[in-house]
């Protein structure tokens, strides 16, 4: 079944390359308003700034190159590491080579399948705690889904990592900071790819180290107790993420995480994972509200399809559609658009010398709107992953999906360092847009348009606002 042909809003590409004094200012609010028409069809580009050679790398042979076959040769952008450590610390997400092999090592079993699925009772807590908050809107209101899906996805994260539920006071602290931190992280990043490090604002840099140390001093908080009595032999709260994290062992050395390294991965995860997943699951709601039958075919598989008060997971495979519209979103609004990497030493790719230490970069936002890779690259259309033939690029008419997903479809990275936290999202995504379905529906507000912005995660500049409506008694619409 063919939806509503609704393509959302997004910034419209310039219609040339921009100029390197253009592309100063211009990225400083977001990595989007770089683009121009190009950047959607070259299968690889290049700008040389004065602080970086920067290449942008869209052909899928190549994006496998850098980030599969060739991975230890492309390691996470040192600058990148610059901006989110304040934030992040020295976590998976910041670190490379034998160290972060250590902590991917020890970090694994906590996201097992076994693991995901001991945790879902208390995904299912938070999603009933999140319907019964939009209970309390008044009918029809205007309400902002980005603060809703911020706080259901932290309290998810909370629940399930630390066995804490997140009060309404704490996700709008943690909403802020991170708002601040976001909004701060390119102005500061920005004048090192033109050489201008020393161009950063002290207030900048103190407000943005605040916003990390704010953040990071509620989970501390959280996690020193238990780490405490773990140290002490004491018995550990069973059944949720921090409990593994605690007892798991390095296989040589015996040892596990120290508290300052244990608090880098429990921020990660917690920053990391909810950030992406509420970044993702506000366009879904916003892309469902300008598609009302798929709205309405998902209202039906999951008034049929999902019992909200049962805590086996395996239910979830039965919803089908929830799981298309999340991949949807997860293509036009990749949480994450921009992967950089960093050259260990000089290389060529198609006709290009990459110098060592240049910049390559992969952008699951213009890979998965890329021209020449999927058929009408800007159009909702959670079908486009059912089984049959896609169609998708003209070099590859008859492509079959999964093979176009593995190509063009990366939204969760891919190789080794593949997003640990995948399977959890996934699960997730389909509990809560089961449970909206169910029992809500959303419609847009007129004259309001959600205003994309990249910055560490693709979120609406503006919000996204929707009128929100409780279905009452079986009610289609």
């Amino acid at each position: 079944m063919t939806p509503e042909r609704f393509c959302p809003h997004y910034p419209a590409p310039q219609a040339k390359r921009p100029s390197a004094w253009r592309m100063f200012f211009s990225k400083r609010r977001s990595w989007l308003d770089s683009l121009y028409a190009r950047s959607y069809q070259m299968k690889m580009g290049e700008v040389h700034l004065p602080g970086v050679d920067l290449y942008m790398v869209n052909e899928p042979a190549l994006v496998r190159r850098v980030m599969v076959e060739e991975a230890a040769a492309f390691p996470k952008h040192a600058m990148l590491g610059d901006a989110l450590r304040p934030l992040l610390g020295d976590s998976i997400f910041t670190t490379n080579g034998a160290v972060w092999q250590r902590q991917r090592a020890l970090m694994d079993p906590s996201f097992e399948a076994a693991r995901i699925r001991h945790v879902f009772g208390r995904m299912r807590e938070a999603a009933a705690a999140m319907a019964q908050r939009l209970r309390a809107v008044p009918e029809g209101a205007e309400h902002d889904v980005e603060i809703e899906m911020t706080h259901v996805a932290a309290d998810i994260i909370l629940r399930t990592i630390l066995s804490q539920p997140l009060d309404s006071g704490g996700a709008q602290q943690v909403f802020a900071a991170f708002e601040r931190y976001q909004a701060l992280a390119p102005r500061l990043m920005m004048p090192a790819f033109f050489g201008l490090r020393w161009l950063r604002p002290w207030w900048q840099i103190r407000r943005s180290r605040h916003a990390a140390a704010e953040i990071r001093a509620l989970l501390a908080a959280l996690i020193r107790p238990r780490f405490d009595a773990a140290k002490a032999g004491q018995t550990v709260i069973e059944g949720d993420i921090l409990a593994t994290l605690l007892q798991v062992r390095d296989t040589k050395t015996g040892e596990g995480f120290g508290f300052d390294e244990l608090v880098d991965q429990v921020a990660m995860l917690f920053l990391a994972g909810h950030e992406t997943s509420a970044s993702a699951l506000s366009w879904a709601l916003h892309l469902l509200a300008h598609a009302p039958s798929v709205q309405e075919r998902l209202h039906e598989e999951a008034r049929t399809m999902f019992d909200p008060d049962s805590d086996d997971p395996s239910a979830m495979k039965n919803l089908a559609l929830a799981r298309n519209v999340f991949r949807e979103a997860l293509r036009l609004f990749p949480p994450v658009g921009f992967l950089a990497r960093q050259s260990a030493a000089g290389c060529t790719m198609r006709d290009k010398h990459v110098p060592a230490n240049a910049s390559v970069v992969i952008s699951p936002w213009l890979i998965q709107r890329h021209r020449e890779l999927w058929a009408r690259p800007d159009e909702f259309d959670p079908d486009r992953y059912d089984d049959g033939v896609a169609e998708m690029s003209k070099e590859d008419e008859a492509l079959p999906v999964r093979e176009s997903l593995r190509r063009a479809y990366l939204p969760f990275g891919m190789g080794p360092r593949v997003c640990i936290g995948a399977a959890f999202a996934q699960q997730e995504a389909a509990l809560i847009l089961a449970t909206l379905a169910r029992d809500f529906r959303v419609e847009p507000v007129p004259g309001h348009v959600p205003e994309p912005v990249g910055r560490l995660t693709i979120r609406a500049e503006n919000g996204i606002r929707l009128r929100v409506f409780q279905r009452r008694g079986g009610e289609g619409r």
